[in-house]
């Protein structure tokens, strides 16, 4: 829906300030109330809709499976930094169910899976990277290029980047006193070898079980009619 397109938008740009804020002037001290906040601002509307009973109680319990799947599916690759099935997880939500599923699964996958491996300051950081890895899967699920295997392995390829690019922003402004552009260039330099990793285990997962994963998801959206009033 064109109204839930721009409220997305709108909303990730506003979380995106309050991340930058939340340093500055709470200095860490509110990262679950920002977590929760960040979680409130993207399900209003998806409530709302479930209110007007747009949305059926099952398609809520899907999203939430997924979003479980994909944060437990993060904890046995504890051990393999940056290698895990999370960011494949939320990427097919994003294509099969649209914009606002992929932020939702993207977000709560985040918080979820820091419950087992712990919560931090990172969280917020987390939850908007992912959820934006979802929500642009969303928006641009219906463009010719992400309906290819190339396509979607280039887009799992770069958000492997995209996801440590951001993370090293939190670690940056956290470090805000010690800035200089060699303490920039560390800790970009650094974590090429765990972004390639998270580039490449995308790449893997949806090239071994992405085709396998669009037809059970899509299988299930038709037979129980879910979440088909979403366009991006």
């Amino acid at each position: 829906m064109e109204r839930s397109r721009k409220y997305l938008l709108a909303v990730s740009l506003v979380l995106l300030a309050l991340l930058v804020i939340s340093i500055v002037f709470l200095h860490y001290k509110a990262y679950l109330l920002l977590s929760l906040i960040m979680i409130a601002c993207i399900m209003i509307p998806f409530f709302a809709r479930f209110e007007w009973r747009e949305v059926a109680g099952r398609e809520v319990v899907l999203l939430a499976m997924l979003a479980a799947i994909a944060a437990v599916g993060r904890v046995p690759f504890a051990g393999l930094p940056s290698v895990q099935p999370t960011s494949f997880i939320i990427i097919m939500a994003g294509l099969v169910f649209g914009a606002e599923s992929g932020f939702i699964v993207g977000a709560v996958a985040a918080i979820v899976s820091n419950f087992f491996l712990g919560q931090g300051p990172w969280t917020p950081w987390q939850m908007y990277a992912w959820g934006m890895m979802g929500m642009s899967a969303g928006l641009l699920r219906n463009t010719r290029w992400m309906k290819t295997l190339w396509g979607k392995c280039v887009f799992g390829f770069l958000w492997g980047y995209l996801f440590g690019w951001f993370m090293n922003i939190w670690i940056i402004v956290s470090n805000i006193e010690a800035l200089s552009w060699e303490f920039f260039v560390g800790i970009y330099v650094s974590s090429i070898y765990f972004d390639l990793a998270h580039a490449l285990s995308n790449v893997f997962f949806l090239i071994v079980f992405g085709a396998s994963w669009i037809k059970i998801l899509q299988r299930i959206q038709r037979k129980y009619g879910l979440l088909e009033q979403q366009t991006g």
